[in-house]
């Protein structure tokens, strides 16, 4: 038999499952092609002070915020603290524990734990080991005992401390060891239960060739962990990443965000302040949490406030909450918190808020652009979309094949113009919206934008 000379046919490029689940346009995973548009970062917009961290047993460098929403409560967690600036030393360190129904109004429960300044009422939930940064979150383990339902993590100079919970404000310590030792940890630590992975997770603050970087390691049982490595960055420049806020997306679970604080050390820009450093919010993602994409743009910069200038402001606590928009009849929006006046009598934290889905969009101009996706695999009869249009600006989807020839029923010109501004629009084409035949097939879209904004898109029954 003559061998076949040919050369050999290049390998199709399997396609990505992505099932019925939601997806963010926040890295190329998705994304084959651009022609026009362009990834952009969306910056969340301040609003009001939340916090001001004036009571006795708080003080100017109350820092290292968590907020988490249970049940019909948000909650928050904070360092209350306050530097002296004659002695030039900590005169306090404590936990500090606040409630809230909206995430606007918060209140300081009096819990009558530890005495400060011969007084029980206060709000004060720890002021042993590791207070310095006391990061605690629920566990989503089903397997958790009762008495563990709520977990944190604190740093002594030998390393990163566990504490367990029964309620979120009693606690204790689960052993005197660190949990984990290699490592730098004076920063806001923090862990989690990943349900899609099936273990607990913790990112920390690691220090190599003299710059602040993350590193993370995981834990079947919150004790024993494994050998902590560095988050990799791909090519990007290194740079002081002082804090981390990394979690899974909540609408996303199988994509890690991040909004690290960056530090600038040597940059001064208040001549009278005693110290020189500049920090700003940032941030990334990652779909494997060790593999991150980071934007060298800044999420949050410091404003035109004087007081954001100064060193160590501009923190992004850790956790987002979903919350109700100032204007009736607006889909609901995630608030995050940023510190401000760190340092300073005032010291408080300051909420901001951003569209769901709206930490990075797709975006074009009025003379238009394209994307087209890498073919996947979808669960589900309808696409639904997050996006954003000008009066006179549009979006328009085709469903391909593989190849990105147009399916028959699904092309361009068959589909709606899409116009507005919606978190959950279903697409029309004609009389169209069942993509059902399709489900379990190797299919691309391709998207033509108009001054528009596409966030994300998911495939629903």
């Amino acid at each position: 038999m003559r061998k076949d000379s040919r050369p050999p046919r290049p390998r199709k490029t399997p396609a990505l499952h992505i099932g019925s689940r939601l997806e963010l346009l926040l890295d190329d995973r998705l994304i084959e092609r651009l022609d026009g548009a362009e990834k952009r970062p969306n910056h969340p917009v301040p609003q009001e002070v939340v916090m001001l961290f004036d009571k006795p047993w708080e003080g100017n460098t109350s820092a290292y915020v968590t907020v988490f929403p249970d049940g019909e409560l948000f909650r928050m967690y904070y360092r209350g603290c306050h530097w002296n600036w004659e002695s030039k030393k900590i005169a306090h360190s404590v936990v500090c524990y606040a409630e809230s129904n909206d995430g606007m109004h918060w209140r300081r429960p009096e819990l009558g734990l530890f005495e400060f300044q011969e007084s029980r009422r206060n709000n004060i939930i720890w002021t042993g080991p590791g207070n310095h940064n006391f990061t605690p979150f629920k566990d989503g383990n089903p397997d958790c005992a009762a008495d563990a339902r709520y977990k944190a993590v604190g740093s002594e100079e030998k390393g990163l401390l566990a504490y367990r919970s029964p309620d979120g404000i009693h606690w204790q310590l689960m052993q005197d060891d660190p949990i984990v030792t290699k490592g730098a940890f004076d920063s806001q630590n923090l862990a989690f239960w990943d349900g899609l992975k099936g273990s607990y997770v913790e990112y920390h603050r690691g220090w190599r060739d003299g710059i602040r970087e993350i590193m993370t390691s995981t834990s079947e049982d919150f004790i024993h962990w494994s050998e902590p490595e560095y988050l990799d960055f791909g090519d990007l420049p290194r740079e002081h990443l002082y804090t981390n806020a990394i979690a899974p997306y909540f609408r996303a679970p199988h994509i890690y965000l991040g909004f690290p604080k960056r530090f600038l050390p040597d940059r001064k820009k208040v001549a009278e302040h005693p110290f020189p450093g500049l920090s700003d919010g940032v941030f990334m993602s990652s779909r494997d949490g060790l593999h991150w994409d980071r934007w060298l743009e800044a999420f949050i910069r410091p404003g035109p406030q004087r007081e954001r200038w100064w060193e160590r402001n501009n923190m992004t606590a850790w956790g987002m909450l979903v919350t109700k928009p100032a204007i009736p009849g607006v889909p609901d929006e995630l608030s995050l918190y940023s510190n401000e006046s760190y340092y300073i009598d005032g010291c408080r934290l300051r909420r901001h808020t951003l569209r769901m889905d709206g930490f990075v969009s797709v975006y074009a101009p009025y003379s238009g652009g394209q994307l087209l996706t890498r073919p996947f695999v979808f669960e589900g009869r309808k696409l639904v979309l997050n996006y954003s249009t000008s009066a006179a600006g549009r979006i328009r989807v085709e469903v391909a094949d593989y190849e990105g020839n147009p399916m028959p029923g699904f092309e361009m010109g068959s589909c709606e113009e899409i116009y507005g501004d919606e978190v959950e629009h279903v697409v029309a084409w004609g009389p169209a919206r069942d993509l059902g035949r399709l489900a379990g097939k190797d299919v691309r879209l391709r998207f033509e934008l108009r001054d528009a904004d596409l966030y994300s898109f998911r495939f629903a029954d």
